[in-house]
């Protein structure tokens, strides 16, 4: 009787393991929808034949794999939703773009791959994303404003002394791609990546809320122009964690109605730090509010933690904190720019502006490579207040060189502040 019990309860396990309602996953693997991955021949139709069969797919999750040893070539392509499964993008080969600015001719110069309306997309993998973002970089108005390419009859770039080969001129480049942009994309992740050269911003994630991104590695060349690592817009509840950033612009940029964000843990240099903003450039009213940057490093960068807005704007930043920051020879470990135009030291005061508050600085340690750590520029008509400065210490990258703190129109209060004293009561 007892040998039958156990079997009966043997029988019930087993019963309740099998039938214990694990989900249910398929692949789909771009080699099969047709993918070269060789590097030189466009596997774009392939990807969207594996993003379309995938996201109609009826099974709980649907990954797109897209294979390690490949290198897969693609021009601008668009992966939209919404989907029936939850979206598991992996990518652990290579993925290319083609390099030249010709490829977007007819299409939308901003992006490159770009993610739409998918709830609950991972984009993960051991993986490359290459921009290839050299010839676009040449010709950027930023750095080449006044240069002028010709074009060939076989429609190859060349250098515009070669007149005797020209058939039509283009002038430089004012908006390049972004070589991943989630759009509206809630409770979605990206992890576990690589991805080099973007043209410009290499990552965008707007019009999403509860977006995490960690463990990136973002690089390009520290004179790429306009090249963001990340770049928030109208997004919320986005959190960035234990990424390494090193790009021409800035590591990780905020932009106007965005709020909860955390960032964590991050590396940046070379590039222009970690900013809010620029906000309020065409005069409209802005808010960006509840900004935690904390626990991360900085290294030969023009800038640390930076708040900069246009004396044209409107509206809000508030609640931010800056909190455990290292600074290794940066120009300006803290910097807030209120008076930001299009001529930096020729702007004439005006009225209008973006009111800067209760933003706390705590725990900030290093170098500086100018003579000015802490700089606080506000607006005579719409001051700073509730600045918070609290255990700072820098000092300069060349031993017994000074160091100085300027604020202007700044109230709030300072502790244990080095250089100092800096703010108004």
């Amino acid at each position: 009787m007892v040998d039958m019990f156990r079997l009966l309860l043997i029988i019930g396990l087993v019963t309740s393991v099998t039938a214990w309602p694990w989900p249910a996953v398929d692949e789909f693997d771009v080699f099969y929808y047709g993918a070269s991955g060789v590097g030189n021949t466009d596997d774009s139709q392939a990807f969207v034949r594996a993003w379309k069969d995938a996201c109609n797919a009826e099974t709980d999750i649907a990954r797109v794999i897209v294979p390690q040893g490949g290198i897969f070539l693609l021009k601008p392509i668009v992966f939209l939703g919404p989907c029936k499964p939850q979206m598991h993008f992996i990518i652990s080969g290579t993925v290319i773009a083609s390099g030249s600015p010709k490829t977007w001719t007819g299409l939308d110069s901003s992006q490159w791959i770009v993610f739409k309306d998918v709830t609950g997309l991972n984009v993960f993998g051991s993986g490359l994303i290459d921009g290839q973002g050299r010839h676009w970089w040449d010709q950027s108005c930023r750095y080449h404003p006044k240069k002028v390419f010709w074009i060939n009859q076989e429609s190859k770039l060349i250098h515009f002394n070669d007149l005797f080969f020209s058939s039509f001129q283009e002038g430089c480049t004012k908006l390049a791609p972004t070589v991943l942009k989630f759009i509206s994309c809630n409770e979605g992740t990206l992890s576990s990546i690589s991805i080099v050269n973007s043209p410009q911003t290499h990552v965008l994630i707007s019009y999403s809320k509860g977006f995490n991104i960690d463990n990136v590695m973002i690089q390009s060349l520290e004179d790429s122009p306009n090249t963001d690592g990340i770049h928030i817009q109208s997004s919320h509840f986005i959190k960035i964690t234990k990424s390494i950033i090193g790009t021409g612009d800035d590591c990780i940029s905020i932009g106007d109605y965005s709020s909860n964000i955390d960032i964590s843990n991050i590396e940046c240099g070379p590039g222009h730090g970690i900013s809010i903003g620029s906000l309020g450039k065409d005069g409209n009213t802005v808010l960006v509010e509840k900004i935690y940057v904390r626990d991360s490093s900085f290294k030969g960068t023009t800038n640390g933690a930076r708040i900069k807005t246009w004396q044209v704007g409107r509206g809000n930043v508030q609640h931010i904190i800056f909190e455990n920051l290292i600074f290794d020879a940066v120009n300006n470990p803290v910097i807030i720019d209120q008076n930001y135009c299009d001529v930096r030291g020729a702007c004439k005061a005006k009225k209008s502006g973006v009111k800067i508050s209760d933003v706390a600085y705590k725990n900030l340690y290093g170098t500086s490579s100018t003579s000015v750590a802490i700089t606080l520029n506000c607006s005579r008509f719409v001051p700073c207040s509730g600045i918070s400065m609290e255990n700072i210490n820098f000092a300069p990258v060349i031993p017994g060189k000074s160091l100085s703190a300027h604020c202007i129109n700044v109230h709030g209060t300072e502790d244990g502040v080095n250089p100092g004293s800096c703010l108004r009561n």
